[in-house]
């Protein structure tokens, strides 16, 4: 299956494949991956690597906002083929080694029925691996409230409700913020788009995930960059601001 690559800010780019969205933050220490996206996103990684001039070996880090099966795909078999590092929360740990244990507000199985437009969207991200994801070996503490020292060096913010370690990743000499599922431009669950935090069905609280969003809007970044949907370059203020009027799903 198809994917995008392209660059969406200085030395920020986007590895887009089935609803999913990964990033690769480059500078003179090497790179690193925000997200690992579904197993079939393997390929389309490497070669987004080799298309910005760099081999897997060049992967200093893999940083997860959360550890939900759609963004930890590719994860054990970086660290087993490459040894990469992967960095989470502490709260997000057991869920990275068993990825389908998550918190969730509502069922999920009548998300199909009342909201049909997002079928297309489950149906490609469940061929593109969604089905059968392995989890990580042991992964690493992400602490939030500090500078995480691997390449583009993010501020780390705690954001939790949308998993209960969840984090979004600040660049301030880049003018960006990325937010994981704790704000999205493409709700999977029931293919709405525009800024808006994800439906129930894979959220586990949206009111803290509602209030949390507060940390987003403080980094002022220009640029916001979601786990699903496109990219959106109004500011975080007014992406928060519009997440909170949508509400939750």
């Amino acid at each position: 299956m198809s994917a995008t690559v392209r660059e969406v800010a200085p030395g920020v780019h986007l590895v887009s494949h089935s609803y999913v969205n990964c990033y690769l933050v480059e500078d003179d220490d090497g790179v690193t991956l925000v997200d690992a996206g579904l197993p079939r996103v393997w390929y389309p990684l490497g070669y987004a690597l080799r298309l910005l001039g760099h081999r897997p070996s060049d992967l200093r880090a893999l940083v997860l906002t959360h550890a939900h099966f759609d963004h930890v795909g590719v994860a054990r078999r970086l660290q087993d083929r490459f040894e990469v590092p992967v960095w989470a929360t502490a709260e997000e740990h057991e869920l990275a080694t068993h990825p389908y244990r998550y918190a969730h507000e509502n069922p999920r199985a009548t998300y199909p029925l009342a909201h049909p437009a997002a079928v297309p969207i489950l149906l490609r991200m469940a061929l593109s691996g969604a089905l059968r994801v392995r989890g990580t070996r042991a992964a690493r503490v992400l602490e939030t409230g500090k500078v995480l020292d691997v390449p583009g060096r993010p501020y780390v913010l705690p954001t939790p409700g949308h998993t209960w370690g969840h984090v979004a990743l600040h660049l301030p000499d880049r003018d960006v913020v990325l937010t994981g599922d704790a704000l999205v431009t493409l709700d999977p669950y029931t293919g709405a788009t525009g800024p808006r935090i994800v439906a129930g069905a894979a959220t586990a609280d949206s009111a803290l995930n509602l209030a949390t969003l507060d940390a987003v809007a403080a980094t002022g970044a220009r640029t916001v960059l979601p786990g699903h949907g496109e990219p959106w370059t109004q500011g975080a203020r007014l992406a928060v601001e519009l997440a909170r009027a949508a509400g939750p799903a």
